[in-house]
């Protein structure tokens, strides 16, 4: 093993253990402005308020090494699923590693976008990752009795692998990616996913089975990461919102649709956010806490341990707030860099 080697692999385990710890004593550290996260790389946010505590899942997005010559220089290498939590938004604690594709038996691989939900005391972690049979994308689900775990498979088989999804965009084994949960108010939960093409399902109360037909949504510019939630305007309507991944000129930005009814019709309504820096993707994830409304992305403005910013990944987490128009319609964000969010 050469030099230049050893020290990747030192500066790529230094990297894992500062998101990995589990069962340690709890790490905490300040907003200091974005990105957010600075102990170690972190994408696709999924953040959720349980009993007037906000928490924040992530990815955790790790340096590797492709081939000789290009050692540490590439990212998407998310291996497993972190989370972290606050009372304030200024003081954070670091949870560590909550849960790995390896705790799924049918999985073979991948940590990409996911997002937890409660229902009737249990926590549900919808995820994406890589399906070993048949090869494709796919979504899964664990449950736990805790926000931090310790989740385990729900079902013991993927709740969506590519087969079911034959309407889709033609990207092959990519369609089923990124899901996203709302529990509506009468307490029927739906679940929204795609790459490509956004896909709709009713799921049943026992959170596990689909409870409906797939329905594909007519998305503007749609790419991926759908956040689907409902909120009602200062004038008094109930409105659903998709707001998503869209297509712009060099890479992701944040796009959102608004219907009457989870069904439909949605309008496209326009951009909520240009491109993130330095970063070619960019995922939302949106959460009401005490008062502000905040909107959670990431960038790819972070160096750390000696890697720098790539637009492939090596992905940090940012917020900022986000405001709404009395019709219900959402304020263009400009993202802050180094600016401490909100308390």
């Amino acid at each position: 093993m050469t030099r230049k080697h050893l020290t990747f692999l030192l500066l790529s385990l230094l990297i894992l253990l500062a998101c990995s710890s589990k069962g340690e004593k709890a790490v905490t550290f300040q907003n200091e402005g974005n990105p957010l996260i600075r102990s170690c790389y972190t994408a696709d946010p999924a953040p959720v308020v349980f009993d007037g505590r906000l928490y924040l899942y992530t990815g955790h997005d790790e340096c590797f090494e492709d081939s000789a010559g290009y050692e540490g220089l590439y990212g998407f290498n998310i291996t497993n699923w972190l989370c972290f939590s606050t009372e304030d938004m200024q003081t954070w604690t670091e949870h560590g590693v909550v849960l790995s594709p390896a705790d799924f038996s049918w999985a073979s691989g991948e940590a990409w976008a996911a997002q937890v939900v409660e229902k009737d005391g249990k926590y549900w972690y919808f995820v994406s990752t890589q399906c070993a049979d048949p090869n494709c994308k796919s979504i899964g689900v664990a449950v736990a009795d805790s926000p931090t775990g310790p989740f385990k498979d729900a079902i013991g088989e993927p709740l969506i692998v590519d087969s079911m999804t034959p309407n889709a965009h033609p990207l092959g084994w990519w369609n089923d990616f990124d899901p996203t949960v709302f529990i509506d108010d009468d307490g029927t939960p739906w679940l929204s996913w795609g790459n490509g093409t956004c896909f709709l399902a009713r799921l049943k109360q026992n959170m596990i089975e689909l409870d409906s037909e797939i329905m594909a949504l007519p998305m503007e510019n749609y790419v991926e990461g759908p956040w689907l939630y409902k909120r009602r305007s200062e004038e008094g309507k109930d409105w659903w919102y998709i707001v998503y991944a869209s297509g712009g000129k060099g890479g992701e930005t944040i796009s959102y649709a608004m219907a009457p009814k989870v069904t439909g019709p949605w309008v496209f309504k326009g951009r909520i956010m240009g491109r993130a820096k330095d970063s070619f993707t960019i995922h939302p994830g949106i959460v009401d806490f005490k008062g502000h409304t905040y909107l959670f992305y990431h960038n790819s403005s972070l160096s750390l341990h000696g890697y720098g910013r790539h637009p492939a990944g090596r992905r940090s987490v940012c917020v900022d707030e986000m405001f709404y128009n009395p019709d219900g319609t959402i304020r263009p964000v400009t993202p802050t860099y180094g600016t401490p969010a909100s308390k």
